[in-house]
């Protein structure tokens, strides 16, 4: 067989030198965008500012931005920081077959090795798309049963943070996949913190962004680990995952297509596996025109990472709610979107979505399951006070490889999400210097709107 270790690490240093073309140019761009319209709003929320506070003492010198509070700091540090931020308020972008969030850890920590290093913005984009890249395949190979009990935005993030972080050390191929084994010593990131109330869930790409660099900086300085970590029965898929790994899968297609151009961006504010239920009842609501007062219950068979992780009937904190079907779905009908606002104190308390809240309900539906991760779908039941009753079966999200958010709407998302921390001559220098310069995102200096 193939070793996988080698051949991801031979294709992530190809990015060095291969043609990247305009399409996989914008889609860099797309993602450093995102990026940052997902990291501003959660760099003014615990925990990362919790933990910068915390960390205060330890930040290091260096050029890289911890836009946390604005100011210089170490790499790792920066990294460690932002990468917090960018899981917070659950607007990260997700490799929709791998079921991981690559965008948190990997940008996390490409952004800060290279505002630090002087790095030109290409050189930015080739190290984002080969973290994205093997980051991404690895996932193809442990998934679906890694979920089961790994964060694969916590594990896997550490290997795509790893791959950046070589890449814009100038290491070569071997080098590369030695930091890739040695990253898969880093991983970590169990499921149970994603559960209930706490703050774990957010530091997780944050560990990932930090440890990777670890393991970058490692590897370029020479230091090895077993090429076998992958794959080997020993070893990191053997260990999180129900086999030894998937690689035929993982390496299907090697140099004909790459990961960062298949990406989804969330369009809600909240947990992916909550995405179509939402999509269907806004597409059901639209067509019947009933009114959150009007219904007298809402039933929700989908796939079993929704029921198993959202099946949330009572959450009492803002990130026990992002992870709360029967929040989200009330939060919509009441308030019209599931964004920013909609986690904010008052919406949190709203009357109107505690009453709909508990006429919500969930299962998980098997023919939904065995179709994940591949395929996210929602079957719909909703019965109103005068006896009318609806189905919808929603077979795609929106903001998905198959219904893309365009590039209006991703800006647009930016823009909403963005502006809430950055006044609008920041808002729209930002925006300009990542669709349309050639120049690295610097200082930013939130909250003055």
């Amino acid at each position: 067989m193939t070793n996988p270790t080698q051949a991801l690490a031979d294709l992530a240093a190809s990015w060095r030198h291969r043609d990247l073309g305009e399409s996989v140019t914008w889609a860099a761009r797309r993602v450093l965008l995102d990026w940052f319209a997902t990291t501003l709003p959660g760099c003014a929320l615990p925990p990362a500012t919790l933990l910068a506070k915390a960390l205060a003492d330890d930040r290091g010198s260096g050029r890289a931005i911890c836009y946390v509070d604005g100011q210089p700091a170490s790499v790792r540090h920066a990294a460690l920081l932002n990468a917090c931020a960018s899981h917070t308020v659950e607007f990260d972008d997700i490799f929709k077959d791998g079921g991981y969030h690559p965008g948190s850890p990997t940008v996390s920590a490409a952004l800060a090795v290279a505002q630090d290093r002087g790095a030109s913005l290409e050189q930015l984009h080739r190290a984002i798309i080969a973290g994205y890249e093997v980051g991404c395949r690895v996932s193809l190979a442990i998934q679906p049963s890694h979920y089961r009990f790994w964060h694969t935005t916590s594990t896997v993030g550490t290997l795509g943070a790893a791959v950046a972080t070589a890449m814009l050390l100038e290491a070569e191929a071997d080098q590369i996949a030695h930091a890739i084994a040695l990253s898969t010593s880093f991983a970590g990131g169990h499921q149970q913190n994603l559960q209930g109330d706490g703050m774990a869930k957010a530091l997780h790409p944050g560990h990932a962004a930090d440890a990777g660099i670890l393991a970058g900086i490692a590897a370029a300085g020479g230091v090895t680990a077993s090429l076998d970590s992958l794959h080997g029965d020993k070893g990191f898929a053997a260990a999180t995952s129900a086999s030894a790994g998937d690689w035929a899968t993982a390496l299907e297609g090697l140099g004909t297509w790459t990961p960062i151009m298949r990406m989804t961006v969330k369009n809600h504010g909240c947990c992916g596996h909550i995405f179509p239920a939402l999509d269907g009842l806004r597409l059901l609501h639209e067509r019947e025109g009933f009114a959150a007062e009007d219904i007298d219950s809402i039933h929700v068979a989908a796939y079993g990472a929704t029921y198993q992780m959202c099946d949330r009937a009572n959450p009492r904190s803002a990130q026990e709610a992002r992870f709360s079907l029967q929040y989200c779905i009330a939060a919509q009908m009441v308030l019209g979107a599931v964004r920013l606002a909609a986690f904010a104190p008052e919406a949190l308390a709203h009357p109107a979505i505690r009453a709909l809240m508990g006429r919500v309900s969930v299962s998980e539906d098997a023919e939904l399951a065995a179709a994940y991760p591949k395929k996210r779908m929602a079957r719909l039941f909703v019965k109103l006070k005068d006896g009318r009753q609806f189905e919808h079966f929603q077979q795609t999200r929106k903001g998905d490889p198959e219904d893309p958010l365009s590039d209006e709407e991703l800006v647009a998302k930016f823009d909403e999400l963005a502006g809430s921390v950055l006044c609008q001559q920041q808002l729209c220098t930002l925006r300009d210097t990542i669709l349309h310069s050639n120049q690295l995102p610097g200082y930013l200096r939130l909250g003055a709107r």
